[in-house]
């Protein structure tokens, strides 16, 4: 499904437009993708920065990952749902929630991270790219 491409959150607070193809798109096992998703991994979706309008108040928080990094992630302060977030090493790219978009029926990872804390039960797709780790 070709660009643009609309989203937004849960209660219709938040809206988004974004205007060119993402980066990629994958799925992560780890930890805090789990807690932060309430389920079994998260998706993400690596867009430029510049090519995201967001219309709405947003709310940001801030943790340092295992990596050292800086990760900031942006959600809506009505009904929780994470938009985006963006680490401090990448300030021109952000990650996309690829479950906000409107249409999510295009949506199939070509990537999957941290492999090693998956959920047993969950196989990764066949012809996606699996990473024990994040590279």
């Amino acid at each position: 499904m070709p660009a643009p491409y609309t989203g937004g959150c849960q209660c219709g607070s938040i809206r988004y437009v974004l205007t060119t193809e993402p980066i990629r798109l994958g799925a992560c096992h780890c930890k805090e993708c789990q807690r932060q998703s309430g389920s079994a991994f998260g998706m993400f979706m690596p867009v430029k920065k510049d090519s995201l309008t967001v219309t709405g108040l947003t709310k940001e928080t801030t943790r340092v990952a295992d990596s050292g990094n800086e990760v900031t992630g942006v959600f809506c302060p009505e009904c929780g749902v994470r938009i985006y977030h963006v680490q401090k090493a990448a300030p021109d790219v952000v990650s996309l929630k690829p479950g906000t978009l409107d249409d999510t029926s295009w949506l199939r990872p070509g990537l999957v991270i941290w492999t090693r804390s998956a959920q047993g039960w969950l196989p990764v797709p066949d012809g996606v790219k699996a990473l024990e780790r994040q590279t």
